[in-house]
């Protein structure tokens, strides 16, 4: 966090339109700089498909940031932003919860936090309610997040002159953790990584047999699915991808990926299974647990029928079923430059995942450098944006530097950071070491970019 006696007054306000993980980091980091903020949220008066509360920063789809070690590129991210004094992972840290190497919360405990520290921020004004207007004077930041509401997506739409600006996503069930059979399941991390000698693993494993798994797969592809109503054309998201529309490109496909066996051997018999549905806890208390890589479409009676076909789960039940709702995101090369900025109306910033970058952190750290540009900005400077061998730099390059025609949304990846080193002297570096090489170099350009600042 920037210390409080470098925050200079300015007579700037800046309105942000969404307090999610995107506005809530960007209206903290304006709040740092001595930036006055009106943060707009439309709930609890107006709410989503998918949100159940109020609360800033709300997790929707699952509670997880992912892999939190500088051998993943998400895990880079996850350090430049608290070496960028990110309220999202401070509040992240501190609601932690056990999840093998991945960074996973207690989703109320970690939106009450964000919520608490920017309501006690004198410089952010909060007005709750919809927004169906652009402001048309001042600074603005549009972090509306992939569920913009109808009236706000035709105004960005009218701004934008785009024509077409989603794609659907799902989001995964969640289950009573008391309801699960505990003669069936069993806990385990995959190879036992980042267990302790005696310990149990983070992951909660419902085992399927052949036949059972072949059942299911049967039945996921017949199941019915909510209708698109009205969207058909719009595609979903790779990374997010409904388990039944994985089944229909093959019967083994969630074989190969969120229901893959390797490395999940029963712990007491050693026995292999066929395929493996994971949960994780959803909660600090392990109450609730989170269905692993099974974002869905199905309808509610569905869902309920055949994900009790899963071993163990045969009498679940659901604290909370998937849904499919609308991911609002914009042609970002087209439209913003490499800081966020609208080219044909540079007053008004965009960030979060309608700038098409996808997951929770990825989200975050838009928001981040968005406020810390339209600190900037407010201030009457230029601002200067992270070397493109940051992780922070290298999904700005993919928002403003990817071709039109090739621009999908797309979480951080080493893909788009240059490559590390692949030798040290005559020996071959291993995947894993040459990945940590790209980490230590980006937190070094890092490192001397804010000494710049």
């Amino acid at each position: 966090m920037t210390d409080s006696s470098s925050k200079t007054s300015t007579p700037h306000t800046v309105t942000v339109i969404g307090a999610g993980l995107a506005g809530s980091e960007a209206a903290w980091q304006l709040a740092q700089r001595g930036v006055p903020v009106r943060l707009h949220e439309m709930r609890p008066t107006t709410m989503t498909p998918a949100h159940n509360t109020g609360n800033c920063a709300e997790l929707v789809c699952s509670n997880t940031f992912r892999a939190d070690h500088l051998e993943n590129a998400v895990g880079l991210l996850h350090e430049e932003m608290r070496r960028m004094g990110s309220l999202i992972m401070r509040c992240g840290d501190e609601a932690r919860i056990p999840a093998g190497t991945a960074l996973a919360v207690d989703r109320e405990q970690f939106a009450e936090l964000v919520t608490t520290a920017l309501k006690a921020e004198p410089l952010i004004e909060f007005i709750e309610g919809e927004v169906t207007q652009i402001p048309d004077q001042g600074l603005v930041l549009i972090a509306s997040g992939p569920l913009t509401s109808d009236t706000l997506y035709t105004e960005i739409q009218a701004l934008t002159g785009e024509e077409h600006l989603s794609f659907f996503d799902a989001i995964a069930p969640v289950i009573d953790a008391e309801s699960v059979n505990m003669d069936i399941c069993y806990w385990k991390n995959r190879y036992d990584k980042n267990v302790e000698e005696g310990e149990a693993g983070d992951y909660l494993n419902c085992p399927m047999t052949e036949s059972q798994y072949k059942a299911f797969i049967k039945e996921l592809v017949d199941a019915e699915k909510v209708a698109f109503k009205g969207f058909e054309d719009i595609p979903f998201f790779e990374g997010c991808m409904p388990i039944e529309e994985m089944a229909e490109r093959g019967e083994d496909t969630p074989r190969f990926g969120p229901m893959k066996p390797v490395g999940l051997d029963h712990p007491q018999t050693g026995e292999k299974a066929y395929a493996v549905v994971q949960l994780r806890r959803d909660n600090r208390m392990g109450s609730l647990l989170n269905m692993v890589g099974f974002q869905t479409k199905m309808t509610y009676g569905e869902q309920k029928r055949v994900f009790s076909m899963i071993p163990g789960l045969e009498n679940a039940d659901f604290f909370r079923l998937g849904s499919l709702h609308r991911n609002t995101f914009i042609k970002s090369p087209a439209l913003l430059d490499g800081i966020l900025r609208l080219k044909k109306e540079p007053r008004i910033l965009f960030a979060g995942q309608i700038t098409g970058v996808e997951g929770y952190v990825e989200s975050a750290s838009m928001g981040l450098m968005a406020g810390r540009f339209l600190a900037a900005i407010a201030q009457g400077k230029e601002p200067d944006a992270p070397p493109a061998d940051t992780a922070h730099g290298a999904l700005l390059g993919h928002i403003s530097g990817t071709r039109i025609e090739d621009f999908q949304p797309m979480n951080i990846n080493f893909g788009l950071l240059p490559p590390g080193k692949k030798r040290e002297g005559k020996r071959r570096l291993s995947r894993a070491e040459r990945r940590r090489s790209v980490s230590d170099n980006a937190l070094e350009t890092l490192r001397k970019w804010l000494e710049n600042m």
